[in-house]
């Protein structure tokens, strides 16, 4: 092999680094490598929920009996201050917290994605959008068991089953996705603002209060609250996704369109402008962790 082989053999591994500026970078390329190393992504969440011992039996049953016992704080509240309670009460909002435990594991997990793996970043090369993206599967994988506790819950309640309920799935789908750009805008934050992530457990109670958990879709449309019903509906992602997801897994019925374009919209919005906002800023990140 001659020296100009060598040369270009070397030239063709090596990779220069500009100096850090905010802009995006080219979409093909980025995207090619996102999609290749997401075997990446889904190790490092692994180890995650290895580290938390998720996938022991004690592990698996604390990731349910910690939202149920809250969901019995917030059925006795409701007991206590709205004057009603029974089981279609609990079980809606033990299926509602349940998934709302997605989006706020996504919330704290991403948050803190960049800036606790500030050694992966400054010693590999890869696109950083994988890091918020493994929370948010280690937060979904999490989720699952609680799964089975939500159709129990059903099972003692007067609700139908029907095929309907498999469309839950498509409301599901639209908090992963809508996680994954909150996660991107909040990992992002936490590398400029440190104090990110201490707000965040006051933030996400103030949001659990104005989504349809411990009150319903119905009880504001038709409630004392009516003339904040479009409000909620276009200004709170969650109203739309919560409330979609438990009337058709729990109530069997099927949502209003509005629901379906609102959170798609939702959900897809949230999802290209927090993964740009990422993109646009991921060059800084090395430096300034």
């Amino acid at each position: 092999m001659s020296t100009k082989d060598v040369v270009r053999d070397a030239d063709a591994d090596l990779q220069v680094y500009s100096p850090h500026r905010a802009g995006l970078p080219r979409f093909g390329p980025y995207f090619r490598d996102l999609r290749a190393r997401l075997p990446f992504a889904a190790e490092s969440s692994k180890a995650s929920i290895r580290a938390a011992h998720s996938q022991t039996v004690f592990g698996q049953l604390w990731l349910i009996i910690n939202p149920l016992l809250m969901s019995f704080v917030y059925f006795l509240l409701v007991v206590i201050i709205g004057g009603r309670g029974g089981i279609d009460v609990l079980a809606h909002i033990v299926s509602g917290l349940f998934v709302f435990h997605l989006v706020s594991g996504s919330m704290s997990a991403g948050a803190s994605s960049v800036t606790g793996g500030g050694r992966l970043i400054m010693n590999m090369a890869f696109p950083r959008l994988l890091m918020p993206m493994s929370a948010v599967r280690t937060a979904f994988f999490r989720f699952l068991p609680t799964l089975p506790v939500v159709l129990v819950m059903k099972a003692f309640t007067d609700e139908e089953w029907g095929p309907q309920m498999l469309l839950g799935l498509v409301f599901l789908g639209f908090m992963v996705i809508f996680s994954i750009g909150i996660a991107s805008i909040l990992a992002t934050l936490q590398v400029y603002f440190r104090d990110t992530s201490s707000f965040l457990p006051f933030f996400t109670r103030i949001w659990l209060y104005m989504s349809p958990i411990i009150w319903t879709v119905d009880s504001v449309q038709t409630g004392k609250f009516e003339r904040f019903a479009d409000l909620l509906l276009y200004g709170n992602p969650l109203f739309t996704m919560v409330g979609g997801w438990t009337e058709l897994v729990l109530e069997g019925t099927i949502p209003s369109p509005t629901f379906w374009v609102v959170s798609a919209c939702w959900s897809v919005g949230i999802a290209v402008v927090g993964s740009l906002f990422f993109m646009s800023r991921e060059r800084e990140f090395a430096v300034r962790l």
